[in-house]
């Protein structure tokens, strides 16, 4: 059985953020074979090209744990129609410098929840055509559009509602497959 290892990040840093609810269920329903590890945006300083030539520590490790993980879910709240500034921070730091992007070519899934009707909709949205500038590979289905209500995610990520917790266990799989459907053919030893 093939072993993958699913970073993600968590793109508010409140300390109460559904979204990190969000992500800590997804660990906890992950199949079988499946690790998710958190890839920390919280110490990223303001991206600038100043730092072009000589990259902080903390946005290199930033940038090596994406390239390392087999693929990426980024669990985002919607602020203003759109992605929370902390989040375009880190990724403008995955980006950078220039001809180094770590998200190219790799599979990346999007989710997000708030207590709205439609959820992270339009945030998710502005988050696909960043990662798609980056060339990475977006999961196109399932959408991750989940309205969040009281109980649904206990403290410690578990998910209350069974018809929930399988459709991010769904998402997982999906990712997963992208992975593998992606992933470079392994040349036999001549």
């Amino acid at each position: 059985m093939t072993e993958y290892t699913i970073g993600y990040i968590v793109g508010s840093i409140s300390s109460t953020s559904i979204n990190r609810r969000l992500a800590k269920a997804l660990e906890k329903v992950a199949p079988e074979g499946v690790t998710l590890k958190e890839i920390p945006i919280k110490d990223l300083p303001f991206y600038s090209p100043d730092h072009d030539g000589n990259f902080p520590e903390v946005a290199t490790t930033f940038k090596t744990a994406i390239e390392d993980a087999d693929g990426v879910i980024i669990v985002t709240p919607e602020y203003s129609r759109s992605i929370p500034g902390v989040l375009k921070n880190a990724l403008d730091w995955s980006a950078r410098p220039y001809g180094e992007a770590s998200f190219n070519d790799k599979p990346t899934a999007v989710v997000g929840t708030s207590q709205g009707g439609i959820a992270t909709a339009a945030g998710q949205q502005h988050l696909r055509s960043v990662l798609l500038h980056y060339n990475a590979l977006v999961l196109g289905q399932p959408e991750g559009y989940i309205q969040s209500t009281p109980g649904l995610f206990e403290e410690d990520g578990t998910v209350t509602d069974e018809g929930t917790a399988e459709f991010l266990r769904s998402i997982i799989e999906a990712l997963v497959t992208l992975v593998a459907r992606t992933a470079p053919a392994e040349v036999p030893a001549a």
